[in-house]
């Protein structure tokens, strides 16, 4: 897909975003584009589950190599479940935390969609984010969508100052979600495909599992 000579930025509400604006996103998604988007944790890099020129993208931007994990943004623990080995345990502390800034290690599933399947990976990452613009625009989208943490090399600035953010990444990506500044991040990892639940990174919000 050709890229643009320049990229769109959008500004929605941040507890109310428009619904035309984002339709507008979920249609640019669908054509395969890469998006920054704000989340209860900073702002992220975002794109569908078979846009795998944008996903390249992002591993060049990034400096990532194949072996990178990717996190699934996703609308509900049942979607989760799709992708994942849940059991009642898992499904209990998930349950537990969700909407918020949690991502989640899990068992994958035994069937996943194909661009995921071809990474072979034993683990998935999941999370449900508490904020309006991506659950709203994961409704419109209608599945769950990859995404990393903005993250530049050799760049400092702060991923959850959507001024900052437009200043250092907006030439990266070809469509940039602004619904001014977002909470700090990073998020609380939770790695639940072992035999007892454990916090392997703690985010702004810290966590205890006792």
């Amino acid at each position: 897909m050709p890229r643009q000579l320049m990229p769109d930025r959008i500004r929605l509400h941040p507890t109310h975003p428009q619904p035309r604006s984002l339709q507008q996103a979920a249609e640019r998604i669908a054509r395969g584009e890469l998006i920054l988007l704000p989340t209860d944790a900073g702002y992220a890099f975002a794109w569908g589950l078979d846009a795998r020129d944008a996903e390249d993208r992002v591993m060049r931007i990034r400096r990532l190599d194949s072996k990178h994990p990717f996190t699934l943004l996703c609308r509900a623990i049942s979607e989760i479940g799709s992708l994942a080995k849940l059991d009642d345990r898992a499904f209990r502390l998930i349950k537990s935390l969700v909407p918020g800034p949690y991502t989640f290690i899990l068992p994958a599933a035994a069937e996943l969609p194909r661009r995921l399947k071809q990474s072979k990976r034993r683990t998935i990452g999941c999370r449900i984010p508490d904020h309006p613009l991506v659950r709203g625009l994961l409704d419109l989208v209608g599945a769950p969508l990859l995404s990393t943490s903005l993250v530049l090399p050799g760049e400092d600035f702060d991923n959850h100052d959507a001024e900052a953010v437009a200043e250092s990444a907006l030439r990266h990506v070809d469509l940039m979600l602004d619904a001014e500044d977002a909470p700090p991040g990073p998020t609380s990892v939770v790695d639940l495909s072992g035999d007892e639940p454990a916090v392997t990174r703690q985010g702004f919000q810290p966590l205890a599992l006792d």
